[in-house]
């Protein structure tokens, strides 16, 4: 059986996560100490016991969700599952950087220090108000990208995460995405709702922070990953370090071809779905792309003796 280890984006983000792990699993507490150590800040605290509204800050909320998902593959290791039984990792935005550490190609250190530059420099970006994104749900991908053109009179309006069949989410100057929603409804969206986010994340108007990305990048090891990644800017595998740190860079304003990345992995023959790491979003949208493929998720120590059960049985 073919199977991908897939980690969760932003918005997954829950005060606790991670804590039961770290509680049960010394390997997975030292996730966690290694990433306050690379940021010189009691990360792990915030994550256990802060404010929802501080966790939930672009600069906090990426290092915290990648310390949680390789605590939880941590977990998974300690009951003796292995990175062998995936033949892919993929992530969603921000999760691609912790599939990377997964995968060996990055360090945690090094991980958790690359999305607090990005998670900043994505904030610092646009000026707060300015940009936007809203879900569109119950148009195609082909649909969504009519109703951007035509929303963005002169603005920045694109179709950013392709996440899938009935959700692409749109991003851009703020004006311009609230025309794209009332526009998708006549068009015949089911909903057209306005995220809770603090930025106009994959668009045009991020490239500031691709450019930031490539300055952060330019110093860090990064190795051939033991597991092909399944990038979000490609929607297929890759393996290249020279052109995963290439496609971290376009990813910030590129496309989440989240849709299409699942249909790729499936299409090589995996059927099965382990998401490692806070909530289960990306599960369902796996549910939707493609019925066939189970979906099983890793968060807290019974999930990764559930894993080991199934897994090494």
């Amino acid at each position: 059986m073919s199977r991908a280890f897939i980690f969760p984006g932003q918005g997954a983000q829950t005060i606790g996560m991670g804590r039961a792990l770290a509680e049960t699993y010394p390997a997975a507490r030292a996730v966690f100490e290694e990433v306050d150590e690379a940021l010189g800040e009691k990360l792990s605290a915030l994550v256990w016991e802060g404010d929802q509204e501080d966790l939930t800050l672009t600069r906090n909320a990426q290092p915290a969700l990648m310390a949680t998902s390789l605590a939880a593959l941590r977990a998974m290791e300690a009951e003796g599952v292995t990175l062998d039984a995936a033949s892919f990792v993929a992530g969603h935005s921000l999760g691609e950087y912790s599939a990377l550490a997964a995968a060996g190609a990055l360090g945690v250190g090094d991980a958790a220090r690359l999305l607090r530059t990005r998670g900043a420099a994505m904030q610092e970006a646009v000026p707060v108000g300015v940009g936007a994104m809203a879900a569109i749900l119950g148009l195609d991908l082909a649909a969504v990208r009519e109703v951007a053109e035509a929303a963005a009179e002169g603005e920045v309006c694109q179709a950013a995460n392709d996440n899938d069949p009935g959700q692409v989410v749109v991003s851009g100057h703020a004006a311009a995405v609230e025309r794209a929603a009332a526009l998708a409804k006549e068009r015949g969206a089911k909903r057209a709702m306005l995220l809770p986010v603090s930025a106009p994340f994959h668009c045009a108007l991020m490239q500031p922070a691709a450019e930031a990305m490539r300055d952060a990048l330019t110093g860090i090891e990064l190795k051939a990953p033991k597991v092909p990644l399944v990038a979000n800017v490609l929607a297929e595998a890759v393996s290249d370090p020279a052109r995963i740190r290439e496609l971290l860079v376009e990813q910030v304003t590129g496309a989440v071809r989240w849709r299409e990345s699942v249909a790729w992995m499936a299409a090589q023959g995996v059927s099965e779905t382990w998401e490692i790491g806070a909530g289960k979003a990306l599960s369902g949208m796996v549910r939707r792309i493609d019925r066939d493929i189970a979906v099983n998720n890793v968060g807290a120590p019974d999930d990764a003796r559930a894993a080991a059960a199934a897994l090494n049985g």
